[in-house]
């Protein structure tokens, strides 16, 4: 029988996912010779190869893709393991590490540990702020236990390393300067803002779900200013230098010279979920902390 050697399944595995060798050594704190040898080590031990010369880098063979798709079981066996070992603490204590975007932090991720501060003082929750798309790979090198994105930079819900959790759909509102000629208008529709001034950032996710929304109601957003931050976007917006689309999370800390808008007539919204390394689900500390976020996004106002 062959020997599977979990320590250099997990090499190979973050040479898939990173794509080079050098990346791969960066990520798992190795150097690239270390992740060579370990690598043809495993080869060795399977007398399959692994690995072969792609231009100048290296690309996994087919049977290493086979090796791997044997392998994410075994993970999720193991993971499943850990979590019956911790069951024995019946998640009263340990350490939950968090992942989350931004806007979920304050509103979501706050809520959630003052609770289970009350509920499991011993349960420690350790909250590391990334962006959307970064928390998936933080969550698959093993650096945070819990991921809290959004739907939109999801890995496709066949993805064998993950179990997706709906959490909270997320409206979107528009933010107007409170003296705007439309800030007080019924009905109002993103169309009605097609010649505005907007303000959003100049890339990633927040500027693509602006333009998505936009773009949906018919228009194109002229993009006059360009923020990645809430509050510096709410400033702008009260000083009178643009509109802007923004998550109903998020506006908690408007000015008073910011009137937002909810509309109902194009209901653009964004979905929250929570991630976890398939099988950890299982784990009572985790089970806990995502039972804490479920009731923190039902808390929030509809």
């Amino acid at each position: 029988m062959s020997e599977w050697d979990i320590k250099k399944l997990h090499i190979l595995r973050t040479l898939r996912e990173q794509g080079t060798v050098t990346a791969t050594a960066e990520v798992l704190l190795m150097t690239p010779s270390a992740v060579s040898q370990q690598l043809s080590n495993l080869a060795r031990q399977l007398g399959v190869t692994l690995l072969e010369a792609h231009g100048r880098r290296v690309r996994l063979t087919d049977a290493a893709h086979l090796v791997l798709r044997h392998a994410e079981v075994v993970f999720a066996q193991l993971e499943r393991a850990d979590a019956e070992l911790a069951g024995y603490l019946q998640g009263e204590a340990g350490e939950v590490r968090i992942g989350a975007f931004s806007t979920a932090v304050p509103a979501l991720v706050v809520p959630a540990v003052r609770a289970l501060r009350r509920s499991h003082p011993a349960l420690e929750v350790r909250v590391r702020e990334a962006e959307a798309a970064e928390v998936f790979e933080l969550l698959s090198a093993g650096a945070v236990d819990l991921a809290l994105s959004l739907a939109a930079h999801a890995p496709s819900a066949r993805d064998p390393k993950f179990a997706l959790l709906p959490l909270l759909t997320d409206p979107l509102d528009v933010a107007l300067p409170a003296g705007h000629p439309l800030a007080a208008e019924p009905g109002l529709r993103l169309a009605d803002l097609a010649h505005e001034p907007w303000i959003f950032g100049g890339s990633g996710p927040w500027s693509e779900i602006t333009t998505a929304a936009c773009e949906a109601a018919g228009f194109v957003p002229e993009q006059a200013h360009s923020a990645a931050g809430w509050t510096a976007i709410l400033a702008m917006v009260e000083a009178g230098m643009g509109v802007a689309l923004v998550p109903r999370m998020a506006v908690g800390g408007r000015g008073e010279g910011v009137v937002t808008r909810v509309l109902s007539a194009d209901q653009p919204r964004r979905h929250v979920v929570a991630a976890v390394r398939r099988g950890a689900e299982e784990g009572p500390a985790v089970s806990r902390v995502l039972g804490a976020l479920r009731d923190a996004a039902r808390a929030r106002p509809a």
